[in-house]
């Protein structure tokens, strides 16, 4: 039977709504700013994102997540096309986003992207857990590339800290 949902471009959105990043399970593409786009053809539709990094390895399986997801809704063919430029930035992600993140035990970029750039080593990054900003970076890259390891010299707790870009 084929859902109502999948003529329009917000019940895409809303369908795909549901796809949580495999590396972040807590938040879901739309909620990261991935999903850019739908475009409808003629008996088929074709899903724009823009991973969080190039080379993102989470991709082939949002990829195979968006397309068994639109073929169990009754699209037929779907496609997905990475799109690369604008890049991805943290600026795309909402408060909500950042804030599900923390609740995670990942401290959420700290400022936009757009606003002059403050390096991790030498940002005071606030402990998702017990919010103290008396942290230190452990290492440049954490559990994925996108973010920074950090450590809480109050808690004693490590931690991932999102990256801005």
């Amino acid at each position: 039977m084929v859902s109502e949902d999948i003529h329009s471009k917000e019940g895409i959105f809303r369908l795909l709504s549901s796809i949580c990043d495999p590396e972040i399970p807590v938040v879901s593409i739309e909620e990261m700013g991935m999903l850019r786009d739908v475009i409808f053809h003629e008996h088929s539709c074709e899903v724009i994102i823009t991973p969080t990094y190039t080379g993102c390895p989470a991709m082939g399986i949002i990829e195979d997540d968006i397309i068994a997801l639109l073929k169990q809704h009754g699209v037929q063919e779907p496609k997905v096309t990475l799109v690369y430029s604008p890049a991805w930035t943290t600026d795309w992600m909402t408060e909500t986003t950042k804030q599900k993140l923390r609740d995670f035990g990942i401290a959420a970029p700290m400022h936009s992207s757009c606003s002059s750039w403050i390096k991790p080593a030498n940002a005071h990054v606030h402990c998702p857990r017990c919010n103290s900003k008396n942290t230190k970076v452990v290492s440049q890259f954490g559990s994925t590339a996108c973010k920074a390891l950090y450590s809480c010299n109050d808690c004693k707790e490590p931690f991932d800290y999102f990256k801005c870009h």
